[in-house]
Parts: structure tokens; C-alpha cells; sequence
């Protein structure tokens, strides 16, 4: 019996659960004390109401025979007609038209980053910015493939561009990034797409965080000429309209994107077929409300929510005068650490001080040692009581 060996060269613990061991540990050992966790990206305000009718409307026609939902036909698998139709219009609002096969739904962005890697040979080299979300490195790793990292660090903005002396074929590109915040600009993509169509390789654009620019600044790739030749973007409603408890997301996958002479967007249609029987009916008719006219609005409350809590923390680090990246287009805020401390020694500093949890930069690349990220997923009252005890500790 031989196992997939590439899993032994995972890290043992993957970086969260690595986070949420110190933080029950501390809480364990300190009862007493009242800890604030600003680390994981999780979501606190409810759904919207147009969601939650929209769902319970599901919910109701599955009670009958005549309206009941089981297995869908075949292109159901990929999402039902007036959840496509409602992300089509989404895009279309920004002047990007998409065609109706050109979408997949499924439960997450998470899910889809790891599994479009099916589509591609192990034999294919990947280029990853560094520092990253942990999931582009591990599920590679677990694939056998061989990575490149480009370097995003202070000079640079947190935002690598093509070295014309790296040859990939797969490209991650993440704006809003995750964990850095930092957003590319329309030339700064638009010289992304021209490197990916010169040398032949496919952008994999995670957009999950798109809702949160304000900024003029491109919300998907497909708003940059050539992008359909060479990207695949993908999508979440987790951060959009709080579905991290519920799973919903999609990819667009262009009909003229080809590689090696295959049809991509055919191929990724035979695979869900194939390994995916579809994101719950219920679940589908949620997410159909959160791009109505009804349901933007609602949920923009809640994302103005998470951008005070934003404007919070960096009001609370320029007072500090703490260099930071994020906050204003991006719920993640990215910052260094003083007095040239370790990620795991602010880590631990900032806990046992201040009571306060945030992810350790080095475990998002090397190049993420000496930085901390925070989120804005909290509550105005527990993000305010965090900042007033890490200005306490550190001013």
C-alpha cells in the first residue's frame, strides 16, 4: 500500500488550527481573563433579511411535492438559473459580461482554489506571492508540485509583479490580498495578464474580498483586456454577504480560456459532474437574493460594519505610529511588529498582555516574519476594547 507522500511535507499544524491551539490553551490556563480574537476571518453580523426570506422560501418548497427539490438536472450542478442569472447582473453592473456557462457554483472559494488544480498536470510549475493564504501552498504541496514564490514585502507594496526570468504555469493572484490587504490597480493587472498570455500560463484570481474596495480599483480580472484568455477567477459569499456558516461561492471560467488544446471551461464542467452534486438548493436561493437591488443594500450595511472596525484599527495604529498595509479596500489589516519582534514573540506578547488574538505573520511565508494581521470581523465594542488595550501595551 503506498500513500500519497507529498502530505508528509505539510507542516504539521495547519496555521489557524495552530492559532486556535495557543488561544484555548491561554484560555484554559486563564478563565478569568476576557480574550478578543481579531485572527481567523470569520463573520459576526447576521445574514440579511432578504437572505434569510429567501431561504426560508426554499425551505417552505421543499415541504411539498410539487415544489420539492432533489437531485437537479445535470448543468444544476454548476448552480441554479436565478443564482447565475444574479451574479451575471452583479458583473454586469461593473460593465463585465459573463455568459451564463461561464459559471460554477459551488460551496466556497476554498474549495474551488484546491480543485481546480485537477485541470492541471502535478508536472506544472506554480508561482505563489509569499506571504500567503496557507491553502495555495498546501494544496500544491500535497499535488507534488514544484512552487516558485514571488516576493511581496514592504518595498514592493505587498504587491509582486512578473519577473520576466521566472517561467510558471500557474499563476495565484489574491486582491484584496490575504493575509497583506494590498489591492493591485488596473496596470499593475493588466501587466499580470499580458505575462500570463505571453508565456502560456492561467491566473488563478481569488476575488473573495472584492465587496470591500471603494477605491477605484479593479473588483475582478475580467475588467482587464486579455483576462479571458488567460484567468479563472474565483469567488465567495462568505465575506460578501456572511456565509462563512452557510458555504457558497463560484468561479468563472471563461469559454475562451484553452490550454494544451483543451477547452477549460469544459474540462472543469466534466469534473464537477463528475466529483460535485452541487451547492443545496436552499442555500443556492440565499445567495440569489444577495446581488437584488434589495439585497445589495442590505448587505452594504453590514460590510460598512466591518469597515468601521477597520478605520478602528488603523486609527489605533497610526496613533501608535505603526506601519501597516490594509484597512480601507481590504477587512484585513497587516501590520509590522515593533521593536523588530518575531511574529510568534508579538504573538505571545500581545496575548499574554493584552488578551488579544491575531495571526502571526510568518505563517503566511518567510516574508511574512517581523508582521501580525488582524481582522475586522468582530463587533464595533470588541474591536474597540482590543485597540484601547494594544495602545495601552504598546504607546
Amino acid at each position: 500500500m503506498q500513500i500519497n507522500r507529498n502530505f508528509l511535507e505539510l507542516k504539521d499544524n495547519y496555521l489557524f488550527a495552530a492559532v486556535g491551539a495557543k488561544y484555548r490553551a491561554f484560555c484554559k490556563a486563564h478563565p478569568e481573563k476576557d480574550v478578543i480574537k481579531l485572527s481567523v476571518g470569520d463573520v459576526t453580523r447576521p445574514l440579511a433579511p432578504c437572505v434569510i426570506s429567501a431561504m426560508h422560501r426554499a425551505v417552505e418548497e421543499m415541504a411539498h411535492a410539487e415544489t420539492f427539490k432533489g437531485y437537479g438536472p445535470d448543468e444544476t450542478c454548476f448552480g441554479y438559473p436565478a443564482l447565475i442569472e444574479s451574479i451575471r447582473g452583479h458583473y454586469a453592473r461593473r460593465g463585465v459580461q459573463i455568459a451564463a456557462k461561464e459559471i460554477f457554483i459551488s460551496d466556497g472559494a476554498k474549495s474551488d482554489l484546491g480543485n481546480l488544480l485537477d485541470l492541471f498536470s502535478a508536472e506544472n510549475v506554480v508561482l505563489i506571492p509569499d506571504p500567503v493564504y496557507p491553502v495555495y501552498a498546501d494544496t500544491n504541496i500535497m499535488a507534488g508540485r514544484k512552487i516558485v514564490f514571488a516576493d511581496a514585502n514592504e518595498s514592493n507594496g505587498f504587491l509582486p509583479m512578473p519577473d520576466g526570468g521566472v517561467k510558471a504555469d500557474i499563476i495565484y493572484l489574491c486582491s484584496p490580498n490575504n493575509p497583506t490587504g494590498a489591492v493591485y490597480d488596473r496596470a499593475q493587472l493588466k501587466a499580470w495578464v499580458d505575462y500570463a498570455n505571453r508565456t502560456g500560463a492561467v491566473i488563478l484570481y481569488d476575488a473573495a474580498y472584492e465587496s470591500f474596495i471603494r477605491d477605484d480599483l479593479p473588483r475582478s480580472i475580467f475588467e482587464i483586456e486579455g483576462a479571458r484568455g488567460c484567468a479563472i477567477e474565483v469567488c465567495s459569499f462568505s465575506k460578501t454577504a456572511g456565509f462563512t456558516g452557510v458555504r457558497c461561492g463560484f468561479s468563472v471560467v471563461p469559454q475562451t480560456l484553452s490550454r494544451g488544446g483543451a477547452d477549460l471551461n469544459r474540462l472543469w464542467a466534466r469534473r464537477q459532474i463528475t466529483k460535485f452534486n452541487g451547492t443545496s438548493y436552499i442555500t443556492q436561493m440565499g445567495a440569489a437574493a444577495v446581488f437584488t437591488e434589495e439585497g445589495e443594500k442590505e448587505i452594504s450595511r453590514n460590510l460598512d460594519y466591518y469597515r468601521g472596525n477597520a478605520k478602528i484599527m488603523t486609527e489605533c495604529l497610526d496613533g501608535l505610529k505603526i506601519p501597516y498595509t490594509g484597512g480601507r479596500n481590504s477587512p484585513y489589516i497587516w501590520m509590522k511588529c515593533p521593536n523588530g519582534m518575531s511574529s510568534w514573540a508579538f504573538f505571545d506578547y500581545v496575548l499574554e498582555n493584552a488578551c488579544v488574538v491575531g495571526t502571526p505573520g510568518c505563517g503566511f511565508g518567510k516574508n511574512g516574519e517581523g508582521y501580525y494581521r488582524l481582522t475586522a470581523f468582530s463587533t464595533h465594542e470588541k474591536t474597540e476594547e482590543a485597540c484601547r488595550r494594544i495602545t495601552e501595551l504598546l504607546k
